[in-house]
């Protein structure tokens, strides 16, 4: 399988706390992801490892449900979930700068999510996987940038 990762930062005015406590609560993401229009918890679940939570996502293609488990939770640092049975990784990291937190967001396309797509789709797994990639790399910038303004607003 091939290795499938991107990235972005984003310095944003505001403590890894605050910043922790914005981006861990899920049932905010549709304030700032350009494809997942909202989130929310199973029943008893607040953002702990192993906890579990349903996204709706949207795009002009079609409309569709992911469940994701919480892998990292440690306040102030880091924020991590798997797609499905790790299937993709996104998540967080938080580190203090002078002016505030740099706030860096990660996706990897898992091997077991690569396979998947494989099994599923076939001949056009290639194509589905660059799909999913370009979304990243699309996605990422916007969201941070839509991160930082909800924080320093």
């Amino acid at each position: 399988m091939r290795e499938l990762r991107h990235s972005g930062s984003v310095t944003v005015g505001a403590s890894p706390e605050a910043l922790y406590d914005l981006v861990s609560d899920v049932t905010r993401t549709g304030e700032w992801s350009p494809v997942c229009e909202a989130c929310w918890w199973d029943q008893g679940a607040s953002g702990r490892v192993g906890d579990w939570f349903t996204g709706r996502n949207v795009t002009p293609a079609r409309t569709w449900e992911t469940r994701s488990r919480v892998v990292v939770a440690d306040r102030g640092r880091e924020f991590a979930w798997e797609v499905g049975k790790s299937s993709v990784r996104w998540g967080f990291t938080l580190a203090a700068v002078d002016v505030g937190t740099e706030l860096t967001e990660q996706w990897e396309f898992l091997p077991a999510g690569q396979a998947f797509f494989v099994e599923r789709y076939g001949e056009a797994a290639d194509e589905q996987i660059a799909d999913r990639t370009r979304d990243a790399h699309l996605g990422i910038p916007v969201t941070l940038a839509a991160i930082e303004r909800i924080a320093e607003g």
